[in-house]
């Protein structure tokens, strides 16, 4: 970094004296490291001219391409279902979405930070936890149990506004309290609503929520249209709104289904018999702990290796791979008879040959993708907190640039805190349009980024931040999630994908038009399923 470093913009020469002497000048010093995973691979995918001829040939049975959440579930599947005739490869990036970071003994995220307590509808994530130790018992029952490391304790979220911090997320006003209870009472008579077909309105994974058209008329409109509709007009509320779709969908209520919206508090109904209603689940490197456990399960079936293009040959998958070593691409190819495409449908429609024969016209059919900055701050030590506040796992800022701010070790139970942690900064670019987030992303300079990055934990701990960080990595996901905009629960063309028969068969959270967890395992395991069949 230069020595007009961003915490000197932003704090001025008063800021720079307070921060002090030696310490200050280490901090002018600290350039950001910048991730892109996928960015190098893309340009290949792109110019699959330039790759050599195959120096290799692999035949498996099932092959799967990409180990994010869907692929790491088609392999576990598999596994469970006894076979074990099968190659995974990375892709681009190994974990996708799911990936984490190391600084020495401190891990960190780097994608996704948490999984809420699954449903009743989502027996294939209780399976897999079961299976992986974290569900302890009765996976069947109403309240399975959960090992209590990984059951997120408090304080768990908090929020600043006005100077001071507040326990929760949801901005307590007298003047709006009237309001805040309408709406949740109503997502509470919602969560428990049900269709004429008998199933709940709003279900994880989508496809066993309730078909019924009386339900399904909110995804033609916004989640903000129909909140002007319902009268919810507190400013307080329409920003907590606001704010939850951009954590979890990438785009703000002006571009949320209202289906979308409404299944963001009404989807969810994750009971155990030791944690509350909707607990989350989470780790210190966010999900990759959890990732790194199911691809343990596949063991030498696991290796990398990117996809540059799928096609069917004699009723069997091809697929035409590749490495980067040292910037050079090597490739090889992998026969099978069948062939999973576990990787975003951005990927998927440039990599399977003929994609619009199975139903998909990706100039009509392709979700919208929404950019997000994930970076990891290393801290020396712990900034300051502000007079009776206390730290806690997630903590955001009311009307701020970003999402707010995890704490890698606030799952560690210690007797003192230690010497060092992460605060990780999710930014969710949704005040531009995606094209021209990812513009800005791709020319932005490295201070820029920080800038933007920092910004919600300068507004935190003022000049008392800096000197505090020994290092920063930013994560760029161009494409981080699909947005379900209006209209996604009709998209014929990730209906047909869904029900693809044959030697290519589709897995991605993206079939079901939205980012999230029990959706590509969902996607996975059945692919896994199919694959057998």
């Amino acid at each position: 970094m230069q020595r007009r470093s961003f915490v000197l913009t932003a704090l001025g020469a008063a800021g720079a004296a307070l921060a002090g002497g030696a310490g200050f000048a280490r901090w002018q010093e600290i350039a950001p490291a910048v991730h892109a995973p996928g960015r190098d691979e893309g340009h290949y995918l792109r110019d699959r001219g330039r790759l050599p001829p195959p120096a290799q040939v692999f035949e498996t049975d099932v092959l799967i391409l990409g180990s994010g959440v869907a692929g790491l579930s088609a392999a576990w599947q598999l596994g469970k279902l006894g076979h074990q005739d099968y190659l995974l490869l990375d892709g681009p990036e190994a974990f996708g979405n799911a990936a984490g970071s190391r600084y020495g003994e401190l891990a960190c995220p780097t994608g996704a930070h948490y999984l809420p307590l699954p449903g009743p509808e989502s027996g294939h994530v209780r399976a897999m936890l079961a299976d992986l130790g974290i569900l302890r018992r009765g996976a069947d029952q109403e309240r399975p149990t959960y090992d209590e490391r990984f059951i997120l304790h408090g304080p768990q979220e908090r929020l600043l506004r006005d100077g001071a911090w507040h326990e929760g997320l949801v901005p307590a006003d007298a003047g709006d309290a009237a309001e805040h209870r309408r709406f949740f009472a109503a997502m509470a008579r919602l969560r428990h609503g049900r269709g004429a077909d008998g199933r709940r309105a709003f279900a994880f994974p989508l496809v066993l929520a309730s078909s019924d058209p009386a339900w399904r008329v909110l995804d033609r409109i916004s989640f903000a249209q129909w909140l002007d509709r319902e009268g919810y007009r507190s400013p307080t509320l329409r920003w907590y709104l606001d704010y939850c779709c951009r954590d979890d969908y990438g785009a703000g209520t002006g571009r949320v289904s209202a289906w979308a919206g409404i299944h963001y508090f009404a989807g969810r109904w994750g009971q155990a018999a030791n944690a509350d209603e909707n607990a989350l689940l989470t780790w210190p490197g966010g999900l990759a702990p959890l990732a790194e456990a199911l691809a343990a399960r596949a063991g030498a079936r696991r290796r990398a290796g990117t996809a540059a293009s799928v096609r069917v040959v004699d009723g069997r998958a091809e697929a035409l791979c590749f490495t980067l070593e040292g910037g050079q691409p090597r490739s090889f190819l992998v026969r099978a008879r069948r062939a999973i495409i576990a990787m975003p449908l951005f990927v998927a429609s440039r990599v399977v040959e003929g994609i619009q024969a199975y139903g998909f016209d990706p100039r009509r059919h392709l979700p919208e993708y929404a950019p997000w900055m994930v970076t990891n701050f290393l801290m020396r030590d712990f900034p300051r907190e502000l007079p009776d506040a206390q730290l806690a796992w997630d903590n955001v800022v009311y009307g701020g640039r970003g999402l707010g701010y995890v704490v890698s070790t606030h799952q560690d139970i210690r007797s003192r805190p230690p010497d060092k942690t992460v605060f990780t900064a999710y930014t969710a670019l949704s005040n531009r349009t995606p094209q021209e987030a990812r513009r800005w992303l791709q020319s932005a300079s490295p201070q820029a980024l920080l800038e933007l990055a920092a910004s919600d934990l300068e507004q935190a701990y003022g000049w008392a931040f800096a000197p505090c960080v020994e290092r920063a990595d930013i994560t760029l996901r161009a494409h981080a999630m699909a947005v379900p905009r209006p209209g996604f629960l009709a998209n014929s063309g990730l209906a047909a994908l869904r029900e693809a028969a044959g030697p290519v068969l589709f897995a991605h959270a993206d079939l079901s038009g939205l980012s999230v967890f029990e959706e590509a395992a969902w996607w996975g395991c059945r692919a896994a399923q199919r694959a057998l069949a």
